[in-house]
């Protein structure tokens, strides 16, 4: 396979290459369209690839260690940290040294929690004090859903362990995805929202039944997160309904594009080639969105591709090498 800047790499013999996205509408799933296209078009007839449906939690781990699939899409990256080296069991999985990345998709959010601004609470240890009054909508923590552990882990960091609230009346409304628990708050369903998406169109209407107040993790939560790799961030004020001040959270960015270290160098070289040569293919599918609200961050910068949370695989390493300085110009795309 040609390797050196500005050649167009191909294959020399079919593959089939399998993919694991999300359920199926939604970023994970056009990250590995993306990549399946421009793969497949630069490998001999025969070829195949599959774009499986998963959960884009650990199930997508699960289901690389199984051999089952060849490249998995992965959020938050910090998560992938903490699975790959095993600072802390997610579900019960010990550390997982075999993944190595392909590169890092950059998407900007945040896990946040939001409450109405009638509850007496001023931080999430507050919480188990008015236990008896939360309705608190988030997403379930069954070792797979990586909101939902993320939310769980930091809920009981903080002082208020989930167990504890339901055993002093709170109650949790679980949904697999963003959007049902930001509709629950939204409509009054909820008093508390632990969550992430903050792009998207659906927070912006938290407020419209009452106000709203965002609650700060703590430092207990934000130094325990730090020690497995997991960052604080923060929101900038005016960035969700009713945010006054600048708001410190939890991270919960980007997505890691994650394979084993057994994928073949060429194919590796190869996907990560087309990442970065032809990344402007993805970035004009969400250019009509603010680039402060957008799903995927565009441009996407190619030192912030290879700086992956895990090691990157050897092809992708030289991809990154060869392709130093390309700028993903002169394509032309189907979007724009």
């Amino acid at each position: 396979m040609t390797t050196q800047f500005g050649a167009e790499p191909t294959l020399d013999r079919p593959i089939e290459l399998n993919f694991r996205g999300d359920w199926g509408q939604a970023n994970f799933h056009r990250v590995c369209g993306w990549i399946a296209q421009e793969v497949g078009d630069r490998c001999p007839d025969g070829s195949r690839f599959a774009i499986w449906s998963g959960r884009g939690g650990a199930d997508q781990l699960d289901a690389l260690q199984a051999g089952e699939v060849d490249i998995v899409v992965v959020t938050p990256t910090a998560a992938v940290c903490a699975l790959f080296n095993g600072a802390v069991s997610i579900g019960g999985r010990s550390a997982q040294p075999n993944l190595r990345a392909l590169g890092v998709i950059g998407q900007r959010d945040r896990l946040v929690v939001a409450v109405d601004a009638e509850l007496p609470v001023q931080s999430v240890a507050d919480l188990a004090a008015t236990a008896n009054r939360l309705v608190i909508a988030t997403s379930q923590d069954d070792g797979v859903n990586l909101i939902g552990w993320t939310a769980h882990h930091g809920l009981r960091l903080a002082g208020a362990d989930p167990e504890s609230l339901r055993a002093a009346g709170g109650r949790f409304l679980y949904s697999e995805r963003p959007f049902p628990a930001i509709h629950r708050f939204a409509t009054g369903e909820a008093n508390v929202l632990i969550h992430e998406a903050i792009m998207m169109p659906a927070w912006q209407r938290i407020a419209k039944v009452r106000p709203v107040r965002y609650l700060d993790w703590g430092a207990k939560v934000f130094d325990s997160f730090a020690a497995l790799g997991w960052p604080a961030a923060e929101i900038e004020a005016g960035y969700l309904p009713g945010l006054e001040q600048p708001l410190s959270t939890l991270d919960f960015s980007d997505f890691a594009i994650v394979c084993r270290d057994g994928l073949p160098e060429d194919v590796a070289y190869l996907a990560t080639w087309c990442m970065i040569r032809t990344r402007r293919a993805l970035e004009v599918q969400y250019a009509h969105f603010p680039p402060d609200h957008t799903p995927v961050t565009y441009p996407l910068d190619l030192a912030a591709m290879a700086n992956a949370p895990i090691p990157l695989h050897p092809g992708a390493v030289q991809a990154y090498s060869d392709l130093a300085g390309d700028t993903g110009d002169g394509e032309i795309l189907i979007w724009s």
